[in-house]
């Protein structure tokens, strides 16, 4: 371990004596919010001490054991063997705690534990991009549904064929945003369309973006004076619960252009909080994506910044595989992936992600 990266452990320590001071104090006790979270950064600071506590009690065992394997007096061949094997278990356990420790620096976002919405839209390809998307949003509700995480459809535009040209969801959960987070991009497909009477592969695409759901206190404060709020009659399958007043809500606010709209619910007051709440969403995101883009004009990141544009996936049906760009990964399972079984996807993107920062993390502390 560096000398640079023991200071910052030592400096993490000092600081952990400071919260647990803060703890005790009355006044903090009556601010629940301050509370909160000060009591959440101290359990994350002592899971960190601890563990390089621990760190440095496996050193000093280590160094014991070699003091006795260099003691020449030392003739005793069980002693000498006891003596190996603990210098071997405790170089073991330091290797462990090294990359626990290193994996515990990593920066964490903290819109990881958010929920999220997520947003599909067809686009080139026409009738068989529209297929793709209906195909993609059952992907991601299996997905979700393994996950244990809630659904909720805001916003649904279906195609004639079938399909959607747009769908909204918003999904709720453990850690939501820091599985879906790369999501972000252009997903393109490679099949036999059905309306295909010839036998030949096509290719269309589809977008997906993904936006962490503001909390209430953290949400971008909107100018009534720039928006327009429209009302009108949602789409629907009709049946009896068709929408026979104009409760569904869109709202455009006008400086930045960016449109929200939700028609799911039949009340016109909850559907204007709900498209109120994605359009916070995506104008926090737009302002995340600009600072993505300003970063990595300096720094190409590995996994990208979910730009829109980028093509990240390619579901390839006669192969029968799918393959995600950024990392360069192949998976010749498309049918389970399609079923929502993305696992292995999301294991890998954080993985990749994961090992940039800490790449990071050792050039910055070397």
């Amino acid at each position: 371990m560096t000398p640079s990266l023991r200071e910052q452990f030592e400096r993490l320590a000092m600081r952990l004596k400071e919260l647990d001071a803060n703890l005790s104090d009355p006044e903090v006790g009556a601010d629940i919010n301050r509370y909160r979270s000060l009591s959440r950064e101290q359990s994350e600071a002592a899971h960190v001490v601890g563990l390089f506590r621990s760190y440095q009690a496996r050193e000093a065992d280590r160094a014991t054991a070699e003091e006795m394997l260099a003691d020449v007096t030392l003739h005793d061949a069980e002693m000498q063997a006891m003596a190996r094997e603990e210098a071997d278990n405790a170089e073991t356990d330091l290797l462990r705690l090294d990359r626990e420790l290193k994996a515990a620096l990593l920066p964490r976002d903290p819109d990881d534990e958010r929920n999220a919405f997520l947003e599909i839209r067809a686009g080139t390809g026409g009738d068989e991009s529209a297929l793709f998307a209906g195909d993609l949003a059952r992907m991601y509700l299996r997905f979700c549904e393994r996950r244990g995480w809630r659904t909720e459809v805001l916003s649904e535009n279906a195609a004639e064929l079938g399909g959607y040209k747009e769908l909204v969801l918003r999904v709720e959960g453990a850690d939501v945003f820091a599985c879906l987070r790369f999501e972000s991009g252009g997903h393109r497909v490679q099949r036999v369309p059905t309306t295909e009477s010839q036998g030949r592969i096509h290719t269309s695409a589809c977008t997906v973006a993904v936006m962490p759901e503001p909390d209430t206190a953290e949400e971008v404060q909107l100018n009534p004076a720039e928006l327009r709020i429209d009302t009108f009659r949602a789409s629907g399958a009709g049946g009896q619960h068709v929408n026979k007043t104009d409760s569904a809500i869109r709202i455009t606010h006008l400086p930045t252009g960016i449109v929200a709209e939700c028609q799911d619910d039949r009340s016109q007051h909850r559907n204007k909080a709900k498209a109120m709440s994605v359009l916070a969403a995506r104008l926090r995101d737009k302002d995340r994506s600009e600072r993505a883009a300003k970063e990595a004009a300096t720094r190409k990141a590995l996994i990208g910044s979910g730009d829109r544009s980028d093509r990240i996936r390619t579901y390839n049906f006669p192969q029968g595989r799918v393959t995600d760009h950024r990392i360069n990964l192949t998976l010749y399972k498309l049918a389970q992936v399609m079923d929502g079984d993305l696992g292995d996807l999301v294991d890998a993107l954080q993985g990749a992600r994961a090992a940039q920062q800490l790449a990071q993390l050792e050039t910055g502390a070397g």
